[in-house]
C-alpha cells in the first residue's frame, strides 16, 4: 500500500446507477440526490456491442448508449454540476466521438461546462483479419475466428479511467471495459492506488463488482424475497470506500429494497466462477475469504479481498451473425394441457420442417419447444404434468430467413387444425431475427494500445506488465467432510441455503451459500458437482466444476454449455440462466432427522412446508 493510501483516512462515495442499457432513470437521480462522489453507469452487456454496431452501421450518428445522454445527462446536468458529482459510464459503446458530440450538445444546452474525457482501445474490429491468419482461438469452444464479425472488443481496465480524471475529467466515457473498472478507476485517482497494490485494486475491483448490476445488490432478484420492501422504489447501491481497501455497502434513505449480508453475498457470487481466481486486466482477484459484515440497517462491510499480479493477456469478445432464429408463443388450456403443447408444437415443427424440404430449404438448425407452466425448466422434476393452463413456446434456428418465413406463416393453422383451447397467439407472426453468437479470447496487452483524450490532448496509457504470469491455485480443495451417522430426512436445498445464478456466453454459474455454518458440511456433502450435473441435465452439456468459498460460507458451481449458447444465440426462454439457481434450490439434501424435529434448526421450515401442502 502506498504511503497516502495508509494515511488518507477519507471516505469516497460511488453510486451504481445503471446495470444494463434500459435500466430505469430514477437511479441515477437517487444517487446525485444522496450526494455520491461518483456515479457509475455500466450499460454494456456482451451482446450489446454488437446491437450497437448494427446500430451504427445504419446511422454513423448512433452505436452508444443514448438513453445515457436522453434519460440521465440531460435531465440532471445542473445537479450533477453543482453537486460536483463526477461521472464514468461506458456509454460509448462502439462509438465514442458520437456520445461524447450528443452529450457536449445537451450541456450546453443546459448551461453546464463539464470537461468530458473518452477512454479509445478497446475496439480491434480493424485487426481481426491479422488476428485471424495468427490462428486466434476461441477460448472455451477453440474455434477459429468466423471470416464475418459484427464487433471485436477487448476488455479494458481502470487505469485509463483514473488517468482521464488526473487530467481533469468530470466526465469519463469508455467503450468496452471490465464493468467494475467503472468503480475501481475513481478509488485509484482518489487514493493514489498504484498498478502494484494488488490487495487494494482486488478490493476496489470487488466494490465495483457489487454495484455494477444496480438494484441486485440492494435486495433485487433477492432468493428470500418476502424480507425486500418497496420493489416500486428500489434504492441503488452506494459503496462508501475507504484507502485501505474496507467498504461499505449502502443505499439512499427513505427507498425501497435491503441492503443485507444476504443481498451483498448473493451478488458478490453473481458471474464469477474460481473465487480464488476472478481474472480483470490489472489483478487477478482472490476473494475466497471475504468477510461480509451486517454493520445496521442497510449497511454491510466488505472487507478481506485479496489479490495478485494481473495476466499478461486481456480478454477479447467478439460477435457474429449466425443465421437467423424466430419464436412464438401461444396459450393452451384445458385437461391434459401440457399433452396438448407437446403435441401442437411437435406438429407444427413436423408441418413447417416438411414445407421447408419441399422448397429445398433443408430442414432447421436447432429447434426448442418449452411448455411454460407445466415445469419444464426443472427437467424429470416437474410435478406439474397435470396442470389445466400452459403456455408453448416454440424456438427455431435456420441459416436462412426465408425458411423461418415459412415457419412464421404455419403457425396459425394450428388454431382451427389442432388442439381444442389453443389461443392467444402473443405478438402475431414471428420476424426472423439475426443470430448473433460470441466469440471470446485471450489477446497480448501489446496489441491493445490504450490512450484517452481531453481538452483535445491524446495521453497514451502504458499497460502494466508483471512477470508474474497470473496463475495461482485454484479455490482450495474442499475439507474432508464426514458422511451423515443415524436418522436423516431429505429437504430442499433452500432450507439449508439461498443462492444466486448468473451467464458468461454458454456458461452459467450458480452459487450456493449456506444460511448457517453448521449446514456448509451438509451441503458439501449432498450438493456435489455430480448431484448437480445429474439435476440439471436436461440443460448442461458439458462439465460441472464446483468451487468452494469459505468466507461466505458457499460454494460456486459452473455449468459448461448449460444456456443452449447464451444470450441471442439461445433459443430458450432463459437464455442466461437466471432462473437457474431458483430450480437447484429445489433439490432435495439429506440432513440429520433431528434438525426438522420439534426443537431442531430446521422446525420452523418443517412446519412451513406442512402448512404449504
Amino acid at each position: 500500500m502506498s504511503a497516502s493510501a495508509k494515511s488518507d483516512t477519507r471516505s469516497v462515495s460511488i453510486g451504481g446507477g445503471a446495470g444494463f442499457w434500459g435500466d430505469t432513470a430514477e437511479g441515477p437521480a437517487q444517487l446525485v440526490r444522496a450526494g455520491v462522489d461518483y456515479l457509475v453507469l455500466d450499460y454494456l452487456a456482451e451482446i450489446t456491442m454488437s446491437i450497437l454496431a448494427r446500430m451504427k452501421a445504419k446511422n454513423p450518428a448512433l452505436g452508444y448508449a443514448t438513453d445515457f445522454v436522453s434519460h440521465v445527462m440531460k435531465p440532471l446536468a445542473r445537479e450533477i454540476s453543482e453537486r460536483g458529482v463526477k461521472v464514468i459510464a461506458n456509454a460509448g459503446g462502439v462509438n465514442l466521438d458520437a456520445c461524447r458530440d450528443a452529450l457536449q450538445t445537451v450541456l450546453r444546452e443546459q448551461g453546464v461546462d463539464l470537461k468530458i474525457a473518452i477512454v479509445r482501445g478497446d475496439d480491434l474490429s480493424a485487426k481481426a483479419g491479422r488476428l485471424r491468419e495468427a490462428g486466434i482461438r476461441e477460448m472455451f469452444r477453440d474455434e477459429p475466428l468466423p471470416e464475418q464479425i459484427a464487433s471485436m472488443n477487448a476488455y479494458l481496465g481502470a487505469f485509463p479511467i483514473a488517468a482521464a480524471l488526473d487530467a481533469g475529467a468530470h466526465i469519463v466515457l469508455t467503450g468496452r471495459c471490465v464493468d467494475s473498472a467503472l468503480a475501481l478507476g475513481p478509488l485509484i485517482h482518489e487514493f493514489d492506488w498504484r498498478a502494484t497494490d494488488y490487495d487494494l485494486l482486488s478490493a476496489g475491483t470487488l466494490a465495483g463488482h457489487l454495484i455494477e448490476c444496480g438494484a441486485q445488490v440492494t435486495g433485487g432478484l433477492l432468493t428470500d424475497w418476502r424480507l425486500v420492501k418497496g420493489w416500486d422504489r428500489m434504492g441503488f447501491p452506494i459503496a462508501e470506500c475507504q484507502a485501505d481497501g474496507s467498504f461499505e455497502i449502502t443505499k439512499p434513505e427513505g427507498t425501497g429494497g435491503l441492503v443485507s449480508v444476504a443481498s451483498v453475498g448473493e451478488q458478490m457470487t453473481y458471474e464469477t466462477g474460481d473465487p480464488g481466481a476472478y481474472i480483470v486486466p490489472d489483478t487477478v482477484c482472490d476473494w475466497r475469504d471475504v468477510q461480509l459484515t451486517q454493520l445496521g440497517p442497510d449497511r454491510v462491510r466488505v472487507s478481506g479481498a485479496r489479490g495478485r499480479p494481473p495476466t499478461p493477456t486481456l480478454k477479447v469478445s467478439a460477435t457474429y451473425g449466425d443465421g437467423f432464429r424466430a419464436a412464438v408463443t401461444m396459450m393452451i388450456a384445458g385437461r391434459e394441457a401440457a399433452a396438448k403443447a407437446q403435441a401442437v408444437g411437435e406438429a407444427i415443427l413436423a408441418r413447417s420442417s416438411r414445407m421447408m424440404e419441399d422448397a429445398k430449404l433443408g430442414s432447421y438448425a436447432e429447434t426448442s419447444l418449452e411448455i411454460i407452466g407445466a415445469e419444464s425448466s426443472y427437467g424429470a422434476q416437474s410435478r406439474a404434468q397435470g396442470t389445466r393452463e400452459v403456455v408453448l413456446k416454440i424456438g427455431v434456428r435456420h441459416c436462412q430467413r426465408a425458411a423461418l418465413d415459412i415457419f412464421a406463416r404455419e403457425i396459425y393453422p394450428a388454431a382451427t387444425a389442432m388442439a381444442q383451447g389453443l389461443t392467444g397467439f402473443a405478438g402475431g407472426r414471428p420476424e426472423p431475427q439475426p443470430v448473433v453468437r460470441l466469440f471470446s479470447c485471450l489477446i497480448d496487452r501489446a496489441e491493445v494500445p490504450v490512450s484517452i483524450e481531453i481538452d483535445g490532448r491524446t495521453i497514451d496509457i502504458p499497460h502494466h506488465i508483471s512477470n508474474d504470469d497470473g496463475t495461482a491455485p485454484s479455490a482450495r480443495e474442499a475439507a474432508q467432510t464426514m458422511p451423515l451417522t443415524g436418522e436423516t430426512v431429505r429437504v430442499p436445498l433452500i432450507a439449508l441455503a439461498y443462492g444466486r445464478s448468473g451467464d458468461k456466453g454458454d456458461i452459467a454459474n450458480i452459487s450456493v451459500i449456506a444460511r448457517r455454518a453448521e449446514f456448509v458440511d451438509v451441503i458439501r456433502a449432498g450438493v456435489t458437482a455430480a448431484s448437480v450435473r445429474a439435476y440439471m441435465g436436461h440443460f448442461v452439456k458439458g462439465e460441472v466444476e464446483r468451487f468452494e468459498w469459505p468466507g461466505i460460507m458457499a460454494f460456486n458451481f459452473l455449468l459448461h454449455r448449460a444456456l443452449g449458447g447464451g444470450g441471442v444465440a439461445s433459443l430458450r426462454h432463459d437464455p442466461q440462466g437466471k432462473s437457474y439457481a431458483q430450480i437447484l434450490l429445489d433439490m432435495k439434501v439429506a440432513v440429520p432427522a433431528s434438525w426438522v424435529a420439534t426443537g431442531g434448526v430446521l422446525a420452523d421450515w418443517r412446519s412451513e412446508a406442512e402448512r404449504a401442502a
